[in-house]
Order: structure tokens, then C-alpha cells, then sequence
């Protein structure tokens, strides 16, 4: 049994091959869910979805979100109604007031739908409209994570970091922002002073996530702030990861990152943007693998390959250098 950590595209991409060093049916993951936004009331939860459509069979591998060949006729209409009422289609908050009122779990990170900042595919929606359903009826995000799943024919189980919310936030000159106002509609350019996982101090991860953390666990190279912060920043989470073995893949070779924003946010909350700032950011991962070109000199043990992932042959490799480090710290 193997449990991985994921969040963004890194671990994804890993996750492509994966099964050539992990069966499916022994492969838990527990998916970031800081990212997530109530977009016109409807709860969409882009990590959680990027694993659901791989494991479905159906996800847009070009763009590593969305549906393969989806439409988007009813995201289009809504910025044409907002273009033709001359509304701001920049991210629309609502109030204040309505940021902590309403679902629980969509606690500040509620926009309107005016405008749609975010591109929702047709099918896309029907996956969050299908979620949010089921949490108003009285379903926990996990629970409606495996109807969802299984709607889907996964493979894999598939968990939320909690059915708490926490949400990421971005500190920046120009004011605190979510994470995908910073990244989706403001390509990241904002100077970024502090980040925070608002709710990470009062959310508790579930049974279900602390049990698929007693397994080996494996952190794919995603952004170590973003991605796999707001899980860390779970008490049980962070003390469960100190109990168990992990293998991290780093997202760097050296101090080059593979792709997003985690040089920019690393240095933002202190950390080196490198390899060895991805080390000092997880004390708890017992071993690393490194690219084959980075020379980084870390305190653990380290397998190295070439971590570049630009398929499913690529990936495979990654898996079995992340098999062949389990068994160093076995």
C-alpha cells in the first residue's frame, strides 16, 4: 500500500506512470483542497478533479486540468452577458459577510459567477454541480469524492486533505487575494510578501486520511507551498507524515523549477528556491528523488534519475526511482 500527497500538476504527472512501480488498487491519494473555490455557488476543487480525471481516463493531458474535449458553451455565454452589461470580469468576491455565511466548507473563497474568471468546461461543471449537490444534502466532501469516483471508475481512492475548509491565501502589496485570483486571473504577477492556509488551525484531517498516512507515503513534485502547504499545515496531517516514511520527488533541479510559481512563493515564506529549500521545507521526508543533473547535497538518502515528465514512459521512470527510494529507507 502506498499513499501519495497531491496538488497541482507535479504529482499528477507522476501519478500517469505510477502504476508501473504501484497497483491502482493499493494506491491511496490525499489531494490538496486549499486551492478550492464556491464559483457562483458551486464548490470546484481543482486538485481533487485533476486526480478524478486522470484516474477516469478522461483528463485533458495538454493542459493537465479539465476534460479532454470539453465544450464550454455556458462559461463563454457568461462572459458575453457580463461584456455586453459592461460588468468587470476580473474575480468577483462576495461580500465579506458572505465569505463565512452559507456551506462551511466554500469559507473565504466565495466569488459570484458573474463573469466566470475561471474556464469551466460543460462536463467539468456537471462534475461540481454533482458535488455540491450531494454536500447539501448532507454528504461530507470525502463521501462525495467517492460517489464521484466511482461515477468516474477509478481505480485508485481518492481523499480530501479534510472536510474542513482551509483556504489559500495570497498576502500581497496590493492585498490578500485567494490562490487562484493569484494564479488563474493574475498569471502570478503579483510580489507575493506571505502566504496563509486560513481554517488550517481549526480543520482536522479525517480517519480515512489518517489511515492512508500510516501507509509509505510519497510527496510527487508539486509546488511544496501551495500544493502540499495547506495539507502540512494540518496538525494531524504534518504529525501523521513524522510517523510514517515518506519519499519526496523535488520540483527542482538545483535551484530550476520545473514549472508554476514555487520559486517565487518558496522565497515569499522564507524558504531557498531549490532543491535544498524543498529539503529544508520537509523535514519529515525520510528520502528524496533528485534529477540525475542536480547535485544538491542533502542529510537523506537520495535516488536520482531523470525526474523529467513528459509522458507516461517518463513518469514510470520517476515511479520506480521513488520504488527504489522506499526501499533505502525501508
Amino acid at each position: 500500500m502506498v499513499t501519495f500527497l497531491s496538488g497541482g500538476t507535479g504529482t499528477p504527472k507522476l501519478l500517469a506512470g505510477a502504476t508501473a512501480a504501484f497497483p491502482p488498487a493499493e494506491t491511496t491519494v490525499v489531494a490538496n483542497t486549499g486551492d478550492d473555490i464556491e464559483l457562483a455557488g458551486h464548490l470546484v476543487c481543482p486538485d481533487l478533479d485533476t486526480v478524478l480525471f486522470l484516474g477516469g481516463r478522461v483528463l485533458d493531458r495538454e493542459t493537465w486540468w479539465g476534460i479532454d474535449g470539453d465544450t464550454a458553451r455556458t462559461h463563454t455565454e457568461l462572459r458575453r452577458l457580463a461584456d455586453a452589461a459592461g460588468l468587470d470580469s476580473g474575480p468577483r468576491y462576495l461580500s465579506a459577510e458572505s465569505q463565512t455565511s452559507g456551506r462551511e466548507i466554500a469559507r473565504w473563497r466565495r466569488f459570484s459567477g458573474v463573469a466566470e474568471f475561471m474556464h469551466i468546461g460543460d462536463r467539468d461543471r456537471a462534475v461540481h454541480l454533482t458535488r455540491t449537490g450531494l454536500l447539501d444534502e448532507g454528504a461530507t466532501l470525502t463521501e462525495a469524492t467517492e460517489r464521484l469516483a466511482d461515477a468516474f471508475e477509478v481505480d485508485m481512492d481518492l481523499l480530501p486533505m479534510s472536510d474542513d475548509p482551509v483556504a489559500t491565501l495570497i498576502h500581497t502589496p496590493e492585498g490578500v487575494m485567494h490562490f487562484q485570483e493569484f494564479w488563474v486571473a493574475r498569471n502570478g504577477d503579483p510580489e507575493v510578501e506571505d502566504v496563509e492556509f486560513r481554517g488550517s488551525e481549526a480543520a482536522e484531517a479525517t480517519d480515512a486520511v489518517l489511515s492512508a498516512l500510516s501507509e509509505p507515503v510519497v510527496v510527487g513534485p508539486s509546488n511544496p507551498v501551495t500544493s502540499i502547504g495547506p495539507l502540512v499545515a494540518i496538525d494531524g496531517i504534518e504529525r501523521a507524515l513524522r510517523e510514517t516514511a515518506v519519499v519526496a520527488v523535488s520540483p527542482f533541479v538545483e535551484d530550476e523549477v520545473f514549472s508554476g510559481p514555487a520559486a517565487k512563493l518558496m522565497e515569499a515564506v522564507g524558504y531557498e528556491a531549490s532543491t535544498a529549500g524543498v529539503a529544508n521545507a520537509y523535514p519529515w521526508a525520510d528520502a528524496f528523488v533528485l534529477d540525475e543533473a542536480d547535485g544538491t547535497d542533502l542529510d537523506r538518502p537520495v535516488v536520482r534519475t531523470d525526474t523529467s515528465m513528459d509522458d507516461e514512459e517518463d513518469a514510470a521512470r520517476v515511479a520506480r526511482a521513488v520504488r527504489d527510494a522506499q526501499e533505502v529507507t525501508a
